[in-house]
């Protein structure tokens, strides 16, 4: 027994806790409640449907505009419908611009971009380079819509779409069409790639011509695709039409003489106005050299200013009727009135103003038809500086004409308090003072009406008040003048008419510079027909002739010449001259037969002066 005990002991100090008490059996657990968990869970999910289906009411029946907007946002589209600008037409009713329909292609580049291996095939379609498209498209992945080409023709757009390429759509556009080309470039203008009005008539009466785009709501899928138009939200209203006064075959004449003269004297520009004097219509407007309005972006873009409203220059000899006119009016001269222009030359300051020859004794006719700067001179000496200015002021120099085109010119008429004591002599021949062709066409116009000014304008049928200027029985005195230019001993036998009294004034002038007038000059010739009843008055400006000669006579008078026949007969203006018109018939018939013609009328509209002398305008009005 007492090993035992002392084992006993030995293992109760190693392992005290196998001393402690004897372990009591443990209690038997409940039975598993299966129905009570079920019930609970059942419950559980009871109230969550109860609740997911009370948010379902109120989200898609109570409070659902929110979501709505949200959705229609993702597949709803208001889409512009696009609208046709309205069509411009000459008096007569013949197209000068119309809208044609094209296609835009455009994409999503958020969509092209996750399909890049279709990029070098789009952009083959569109003749672009493949890496110029891809970095584009790049640039853009984070839009949703980029054009890619703009205007195309249907047919070419319509093969780009059969390409099927994710994110490429197709939109129509229209695009304005000029079929009369360069003739009619600066006139009518042209459009923007937005079809808005940059410049010409297009820019003047832009919101006349301008449409009201529509809008219409459509549903779209995934790929832009319209699925379905739901709602036209308001109707596209097209551009209104507009009838402008212009002629479109007396355009195309002044616009082909003008060219033709371009090429044979070397000129580097050259601008022209035919006006209806009796409505003040602009007949005809033409500038030289022009650009094609259908490719604007490939022309040269100093081309594409009206030359004829928006460049001044100084007037030469076209001046001088006016200043006839102004000493006729305040009675300082007589038709009749003689000048002594001996020895050809008389002192302006420490200049001289000078004639090509010395004419002696003119009357005030003569010193129109030999355009004697020293007669004008004389004839200006004799007005008060004021009458001199309000004169050519009520004429409308230094004043718009108010015809509406964008950018024209006023010219410059220095006031009185402004000049030196040379300014009168000078300008008394049409130097120290700018105007534009139309200006000058304006004030014949007046001159042609009896002395009654009519705005112009390019509108058929719009008619502005005439303001009388100037006494008809003096306008009709200058008038008889300005015939005798074309007759034999005048300065324009070259814009003499066949059967017509063509009443006119030529001009030359030397070109300013810097330090003084240069050896270019410019070339004009004004003139109206038929004298006994006026219809058309027109005005030609060559600028810087270097072939040939220089003289308005001979460089621009033919170019009115061939305009103004062309428009007569167009026009079935009958002849005011019959007996000269019948002398030519019979000429022309005596030389079929084999006889002799005798000299007449149709003799001295060939060429040069009958009394062989060169053109004297005022080339040399202003010499040390």
């Amino acid at each position: 027994m007492f090993p035992k005990n002392i084992f006993a002991r030995r293992q109760q100090k190693q392992n005290p806790a196998r001393t402690a008490t004897p372990v009591r059996p443990r209690p038997q657990r409940g039975a598993f409640n299966l129905r009570g968990r079920l019930a609970l869970v059942c419950g559980g999910l009871g109230l969550c449907s109860l609740a997911l289906i009370g948010r379902a009411v109120d989200l898609q029946l109570v409070d659902n505009e929110f979501y709505r907007k949200q959705g229609d946002e993702r597949f709803l589209r208001e889409l512009e419908i696009p609208t046709t600008r309205g069509m411009i037409t000459d008096r007569n009713g013949e197209p000068l611009a119309v809208s044609t329909p094209v296609e835009s292609i455009w994409a999503n580049p958020q969509e092209l971009s996750r399909n890049p291996d279709r990029l070098p095939e789009l952009a083959r379609a569109l003749g672009v380079p493949a890496d110029y498209l891809t970095r584009k498209v790049l640039q853009r992945s984070d839009k949703e819509f980029m054009w890619l080409q703009r205007r195309m023709n249907p047919a070419v757009a319509k093969r780009i779409l059969a390409l099927d390429v994710p994110g490429v759509f197709s939109q129509r556009e229209f695009r304005r069409f000029y079929p009369q080309g360069d003739a009619l470039a600066h006139v009518l203008g042209f459009t923007n790639i937005d079809d808005e009005g940059q410049e010409g008539v297009e820019l003047a009466f832009d919101d006349w011509l301008r449409g009201k785009p529509g809008l219409e709501k459509v549903i779209r899928d995934r790929r832009g695709r319209i699925v379905e138009n739901v709602d036209l939200v308001q109707p596209a209203t097209p551009g209104k039409d507009l009838t402008l006064s212009i002629d479109r075959r007396i355009q195309y004449l002044t616009y082909r003489e003008l060219k033709r003269q371009l090429l044979e004297s070397g000129a580097s520009s050259g601008s022209a106005v035919v006006l209806d004097i009796a409505t003040g219509e602009v007949l005809a407007m033409a500038n030289v050299p022009s650009f094609n309005p259908n490719a604007v972006e490939t022309g040269n873009r100093d081309a594409h200013r009206n030359r004829a409203v928006t460049d001044t220059f100084e007037p030469g000899s076209t001046a001088k009727p006016l200043t006839v006119a102004a000493a006729l009016e305040a009675n300082v001269i007589t038709p009749h009135t003689l000048f002594n222009t001996s020895p050809g030359w008389i002192p302006n300051g420490k200049y001289r103003t000078t004639d090509t020859h010395n004419y002696g004794t003119l009357d005030t006719t003569g010193v129109i038809r030999k355009s004697s700067n020293v007669g004008a001179s004389l004839i200006a000496r004799r007005l008060s500086d004021q009458q001199f200015y309000d004169f050519f002021h009520k004429m409308g120099y230094g004043t718009s004409t108010h015809s509406g085109f964008p950018g024209e010119s006023p010219g410059s008429l220095p006031v009185p308090a402004r000049w030196s004591g040379t300014s009168k002599q000078t300008m008394s021949y049409g130097y120290g003072l700018s105007v534009t062709p139309l200006q000058v066409a304006r004030a014949y116009a007046a001159i042609a009406n009896g002395g009654r000014a009519i705005e112009p304008t390019f509108v058929k049928g719009e008619r502005n008040e005439p303001k009388q200027l100037l006494d008809p029985k003096i306008a009709g005195e200058v008038m008889k003048m300005m015939q005798t230019v074309t007759e034999p001993g005048g300065t324009a036998t070259q814009a003499a008419i066949l059967g017509y009294h063509v009443a006119g004034k030529t001009g030359t002038s030397r070109i300013a510079g810097p330090g003084g007038y240069t050896r270019k000059y410019t070339s004009f010739f004004a003139g109206v027909v038929p004298v006994d009843n006026p219809r058309f008055a027109m005005a030609v400006v060559i600028y810087d002739p270097t072939r040939g000669s220089y003289y308005g006579g001979l460089v621009a008078g033919p170019v009115f010449h061939n305009v103004m026949e062309g428009a007569l007969r167009l026009m079935d203006v009958p002849p005011d001259d019959i007996d000269a018109w019948l002398a030519a018939q019979a000429a022309t018939e005596a030389k079929a037969r084999g006889g002799k013609p005798a000299p007449t009328f149709a003799n001295v509209a060939t060429g040069d002066r009958a009394d062989g002398e060169p053109s004297n305008d005022d080339v040399q009005a202003v010499t040390p």
